[in-house]
C-alpha cells in the first residue's frame, strides 16, 4: 500500500503565483532521494558552463566562499573548487551528502534555514555566491528561504538559482514537470516582487534549455553594486503579453493537456493491439504525472530502464512497473521505448543509436508526439 497525495496547482489572483494547494512533508520527499546530477553527462557540462557563467560575469574576491543550497552530490561544486573557491554544499538528501562529503565536498545534511544560514556565516563567514538549482520551487517556506540567503549573502555577492520556468511550462504544454517536489511554478513577474519584499533585487533573467526550459534568475541585496539587466524587464512582457497574469491562460492550458492526452492514448493503444511490445526509458520524477494523467501502466509497458543504480531494481510508484538498467533494452528488444526522460531525449537516443539500428523505435510524447 502506498499513500496518495493531491495534485491541485492553483493560480493567485493577486499576485499571478502559481503553485500547488497541498505541501507533503519535505523529510518525505528529500531525506531518501535518489537523483544524482553526476549520472548525467548532460547536467555536468551544464554545471560546468554554469559556474563559468557565474566566474565570468559576477567573480568572487580570491578564495571567496560558495555556497549551493540542494547541492546534491556536488557536481556545480566542484567546478567552483577547481575556480580556486572555498565551497560548502547543503542537501537533506542524507545518503547523497554523506558521499559527497567524502568525495571531498563538504555537505550538510539538512534544510537550509534561517537559523542554519546563520549559523554558516558566524562560522565560516558570509558567501559571495549562493547558489540553488532547481532547488528554490521545491521549497515551501519561500520566505524563510529568503531571509536565510539574505543574512548569509556577502554585501557584493550574488544568488543565483535556476528553476524551471513556467513560461515554457505553458507554451510547451510541459505538464509532467508538475509534482509534488515542485511546489512553486515560477515566473519572473512574482518573482521580482516576491524577492523585492524580501530585500533582494533581481538584476538578471535568463533562459536556459535545461529541464525542456528554464530560468536563471540572479539576485543581489537591494541596491548592491550591479544594475539590472534588461533580460528582467523583457521577461516580464513576454509573460504578459502570454497572459500569465491572468487565470484564463490556465484554462487554455488544461484544454491542451487534455488533447495531448487523447492523442497519446490512441498512439499506445494502436501500438498495444497490433502486439507491439512497449517499454519506457528514464524514471525521474515527471515519469509518475506522464503515467498517470495519461493511463500508461503495466498493460502498455512492461518495463522502465533508467542510468541511476540507486532506482534499478525498483518500481515506479503506484503503477509498480519494474525499473532495470539500460542493458535491458537490449536484451529484450522492445519494439518501441518511450523517452519519459524527455529532457534527454536527443542524449538517450545517440547513446543507444545500437537500439534503433536493430529496427527498434523512440516514442517521445512531451512535448508533442513523435516517433523516431
Amino acid at each position: 500500500m502506498q499513500e496518495r497525495y493531491p495534485l491541485d496547482v492553483f493560480f493567485c489572483d493577486r499576485c499571478a503565483h502559481v503553485q500547488l494547494l497541498d505541501s507533503v512533508d519535505p523529510q518525505l520527499l528529500f531525506e531518501n532521494y535518489v537523483y544524482v546530477s553526476g549520472t548525467s553527462p548532460v547536467f555536468v557540462k551544464h554545471f560546468e558552463a554554469y559556474a563559468e557563467f557565474i566566474r565570468r560575469r559576477y567573480p568572487a574576491p580570491p578564495h571567496g566562499f560558495a555556497v549551493d543550497i540542494g547541492s546534491n552530490d556536488g557536481t556545480l561544486l566542484s567546478f567552483f573548487r577547481k575556480a580556486g573557491l572555498r565551497i560548502l554544499g547543503i542537501d537533506p538528501a542524507r545518503e547523497i551528502a554523506a558521499r559527497a562529503t567524502s568525495a571531498g565536498i563538504e555537505t550538510i545534511a539538512g534544510f537550509f534555514t534561517p537559523e542554519l544560514a546563520r549559523r554558516i556565516r558566524e562560522e565560516r563567514g558570509s558567501a559571495d555566491v549562493i547558489t540553488a538549482n532547481n532547488v528554490f520551487a521545491h521549497i515551501d517556506d519561500l520566505a524563510g528561504a529568503a531571509g536565510g540567503v539574505r543574512s548569509l549573502l556577502a554585501p557584493n555577492g550574488v544568488f543565483v538559482f535556476e528553476v524551471s520556468y513556467l513560461v515554457d511550462v505553458f507554451e510547451k504544454t510541459l505538464f509532467d514537470t508538475i509534482y509534488h517536489e515542485h511546489l512553486s511554478y515560477h515566473s519572473v513577474k512574482p518573482l521580482r516582487r516576491f524577492l523585492d519584499s524580501h530585500g533582494l533585487q533581481m538584476i538578471e533573467a535568463v533562459r536556459i534549455d535545461s529541464h525542456g526550459g528554464s530560468i536563471r534568475v540572479v539576485a543581489q541585496h537591494r541596491g548592491g553594486p550591479h544594475g539590472e539587466q534588461g533580460s528582467v524587464a523583457e521577461a516580464v512582457a513576454l509573460e504578459e503579453r502570454l497572459g500569465l497574469d491572468t487565470a484564463a491562460a490556465f484554462h487554455d492550458f488544461a484544454r491542451r493537456i487534455g488533447t495531448l492526452k487523447t492523442d497519446a492514448q490512441k498512439l499506445l493503444r494502436r501500438l498495444k493491439a497490433e502486439g507491439r511490445s512497449v517499454a519506457g526509458f528514464g524514471a525521474p520524477a515527471k515519469t509518475t504525472t506522464l503515467m498517470y494523467h495519461f493511463g500508461i501502466g503495466p498493460d502498455i509497458v512492461d518495463f522502465i530502464v533508467d542510468d541511476s543504480p540507486l532506482k534499478q531494481n525498483l518500481f515506479t510508484p503506484g503503477m509498480h512497473v519494474p525499473v532495470l538498467a539500460p542493458q535491458a533494452i537490449y536484451d529484450r528488444r522492445p519494439d518501441y521505448v518511450i523517452v519519459l526522460a524527455w529532457n534527454f531525449a536527443d542524449s538517450i537516443m545517440a547513446r543507444h543509436k545500437a537500439y534503433s539500428d536493430a529496427g527498434g523505435r523512440f516514442i517521445i510524447l512531451v512535448p508533442s508526439i513523435r516517433i523516431v
